[in-house]
């Protein structure tokens, strides 16, 4: 879900520090997790859940007084553009929404808040043979975008992006967890120095208007930068 925005945050950030290299790796946050756990060579991370980032930080991989919340997201029950059969979340219990994606609850944390939401709307166990799940939140938007599916609950910022989807309903905000993101220096960084000049930069005011054109909502703020 951050592949789009952190892109255009790499644009803006080598006009202020070219001496540095950014390398993204985008992934779901269960399996950055996972090649942090094995040893990956990673400075930041940035989780879209706290799960993720509470797992490396109970295990010591976190470098200590480093982790922020960084940004908020919201669930949003999208259907393809074409598609005028679905208005709301009770309308995916119809015959003729044969298919719903949804991330993997255990590993993505998109999933992990679908399941919160249907579960919240007593929908899950109802629609549970309708589930297609997805590895990552990209996948799930493109399961909707290619019409593989008549309905995916994906973050507000994936439809933000995307001119193939329509937004049909917002999850109510006491049907999940709070969307958090939260991003840390990996203690066995490298670059601990730049690591924390970037996220520094993360919580300016210049990356969180990039943050907001791409409808994420900036939670820390860093009014020096």
């Amino acid at each position: 879900s951050l592949q789009n925005v952190m892109k255009a945050i790499k644009e803006e950030y080598k006009t202020r520090s070219p001496e540095i290299t950014l390398t993204y790796n985008f992934a779901s946050s269960g399996s950055l997790q996972h090649q942090i756990e094995r040893g990956a060579p990673v400075d930041v991370f940035i989780s879209a859940a706290p799960k993720q980032m509470n797992a490396l930080d109970k295990k010591g991989f976190l470098l200590a007084k480093t982790r922020q919340n960084l940004l908020e997201n919201q669930v949003i029950l999208v259907t393809p553009k074409s598609n005028n059969n679905l208005t709301s979340f009770q309308g995916l219990t119809q015959d003729k929404v044969e298919k719903i994606a949804i991330g993997h609850p255990e590993s993505v944390p998109v999933g992990q808040y679908a399941k919160e939401v249907l579960g919240s709307l007593n929908l899950f166990n109802t629609l549970n043979s309708k589930l297609i799940f997805a590895k990552d939140a990209r996948q799930v938007l493109f399961y909707v975008e290619t019409g593989h599916v008549e309905g995916a609950l994906v973050y507000a910022t994936d439809a933000k992006i995307s001119d193939k989807v329509k937004v049909v309903a917002t999850a109510p905000k006491n049907s999940h967890s709070p969307i958090i993101y939260p991003v840390a220096i990996i203690k066995n960084s490298q670059s601990p120095k730049a690591a924390k000049a970037f996220i520094k930069f993360l919580v300016s005011p210049s990356a969180q208007t990039i943050f907001k054109q791409y409808g994420f909502q900036p939670l820390n703020s860093d009014k020096s930068g």
